[in-house]
């Protein structure tokens, strides 16, 4: 029996598989998360002063997503191998550093069970093959920028425009839409909150979204077509509101503080991905029903 068969004759196997290849990716998310906006920052730094013709500011060693090595944050303490094992160092280690005592985030942790969790589910919903492989690999993807967008307000373009692109190649062969469908989700997305924003900045002379939040969206187009950009929208606006409304009334922030669309788009286009045609259709019988 190959591991293909396997696969396809045993599903449970594929989900506990997908979840701790998920647990293995979850640690990674977590450098990009907090090493992408970095090395974003020091390289509109260096453009700036490129273009300027001034001196940027030099870094004392290479850093990127390999090096140098991760360390505890308050003392420096090198992360070892057996103290960067997904979840388990965590647990292990009492949520403190092995040398300070010092408390590590919950984030982590977090982030890697979502990762796991996320990939376990489109195993679930899907099975093996191809159309479970791309979202896997895309849930990932939003994970990331979710948390980068929270942080930071920004959805890079290194993460966002490569995912757009591998939406259209993959649908060249119908994997979650017909091309053409494709082609007009990616324009559509863009396009309508492309207009959205410049209608809201008209209005209030306020941007209330950023060019981000446009390319997340015809990212959605292009990997799951036109069809489903009305329910997307819909569902990240529902939980944004919901959302907002919960931090401004019960927790007290600022509503002049900017909170990012993008994590909801996020959710929202990824639930699309798992149930969007289902949900589409029990909303019209619902309604033809009401």
């Amino acid at each position: 029996m190959t591991l293909v068969s396997y696969f396809y004759a045993h599903p449970d196997a594929l989900i506990v598989v997908a979840a701790l290849f998920g647990l293995v990716v979850g640690s990674f998310l977590n450098v990009v998360i907090h090493r992408l906006p970095i090395m974003l920052a020091a390289r509109w730094e260096q453009e700036i002063a490129d273009a300027s013709g001034k001196a940027a500011g030099t870094t004392p060693e290479v850093f990127n997503l390999a090096h140098p090595r991760s360390a505890c944050p308050h003392c420096g303490h090198m992360i070892r191998a057996w103290e960067n094992i997904p979840v388990l160092s965590y647990l292990a280690l009492r949520g403190k550093c092995s040398n300070c005592s010092k408390p590590i985030s919950k984030r982590y942790p977090a982030v890697e069970l979502l990762a796991a969790a996320l990939a376990g589910l489109v195993a679930w919903r899907f099975g093996f093959g191809v159309q479970a492989l791309a979202l896997i690999v895309l849930a990932w993807a939003l994970v990331a920028l979710s948390f980068i967008d929270v942080d930071h307000q920004i959805l890079p373009d290194v993460i966002v425009l490569p995912f757009l692109w591998i939406g259209l190649l993959l649908n060249t062969q119908n994997v979650f839409a017909p091309l053409p469908d494709a082609v007009y989700g990616a324009a559509a997305g863009y396009l309508s909150l492309w207009l959205v924003f410049h209608a809201f900045k008209l209005l209030t002379g306020k941007e209330g979204m950023g060019y981000g939040d446009f390319k997340l969206f015809a990212l959605f187009g292009a990997w799951l077509g036109w069809q489903l950009l009305p329910l997307i929208i819909l569902l990240a606006s529902l939980v944004g509101a919901v959302v907002g409304l919960v931090l401004i009334l019960a927790l007290g922030r600022d509503r002049r503080q900017p909170i990012p669309f993008g994590p909801y788009l996020c959710a929202a286009g990824f639930l699309a991905a798992l149930w969007g045609h289902d949900l589409t259709t029990w909303y019209l019988q619902f309604a033809r029903i009401s």
